[in-house]
């Protein structure tokens, strides 16, 4: 049997899938309001660099993978327009319903479906652009991930990697006390849950850093890799062009 890091604990690859489903089954009533305390409304700043980023035209079609509540295709929707087409995506039922409902409210309808990113049920070149903000980490096997996102690009197409990274050396007592510190406690107050926000500080230091993603995302066949470093590397936005 393989084994896979959850958080700090190794468990058996088999259980990663089954153990992540867990938390965000825990944290979507809540994630939003969560997202917003965590980063101190960071991450609305970020996934709108994000989206100036994709540069999306009308009629364009946009694969969002582990969109959660959904605020990536909220946004991007109406810069593809009628001709264009958004997939919203997650392997977690929960967060999806979530998203779905928060679009629907918002009168956005559009193809919403539970998706494992790492056997994605789309044809090769399908996408002009895919994104993931927040999710990769979470993924078992990273590679095989990033290699279905690159086949079901376009050649030319664009996939954006918003995620936590190495935060620069300056910041980082601060940020550790606050992530082992503040955030499980935040999570305990606001979704009663401390174990889940727990996991997610741990399993953003287990993420590859700036560097070491770009290079992942090289090897699995994106010619072109930009890493644009957010709030001091807190997060990063990785850019990769497909050959």
């Amino acid at each position: 049997m393989k084994s896979t890091h959850f958080g700090f604990q190794s468990v058996d690859e088999a259980e990663k899938a089954a153990r992540v489903r867990d938390v965000f089954d825990s944290v979507a009533p809540r994630y939003d309001l969560m997202n917003d305390l965590m980063s101190l409304g960071l991450h609305r700043a970020w996934k709108a660099y994000t989206v100036l980023v994709a540069n999306l035209k009308p009629g364009q079609r946009v694969l969002d993978i582990a969109g959660g509540t959904g605020d990536l295709a909220l946004a991007f929707a109406p810069r593809v327009g009628r001709q264009g087409l958004v997939v919203h995506t997650d392997i977690n039922e929960a967060m999806l319903r979530t998203g779905r409902e928060r679009l629907l409210n918002a009168g956005v309808v559009l193809p919403t479906l539970v998706c494992d990113a790492e056997n994605l049920p789309f044809a090769e070149g399908y996408f002009d652009v895919v994104s993931v903000a927040f999710g990769l980490r979470n993924m078992t096997h990273k590679e095989r991930a990033l290699e279905e996102m690159q086949r079901v690009l376009r050649p030319g197409g664009k996939l954006l990697v918003l995620e936590f990274s190495k935060v620069a050396p300056p910041l980082r007592p601060v940020y550790d006390w606050y992530s082992f510190q503040v955030l499980p406690r935040l999570g305990q107050w606001i979704a009663g849950d401390a174990h889940s926000y727990q996991y997610l500080a741990e399993s953003i230091r287990m993420h590859p850093d700036q560097q070491s993603l770009k290079t992942l995302m090289q090897g699995s066949g994106f010619g072109h890799v930009d890493c644009h470093n957010l709030t001091a590397g807190i997060a990063a936005l990785h850019v990769g062009i497909k050959c």
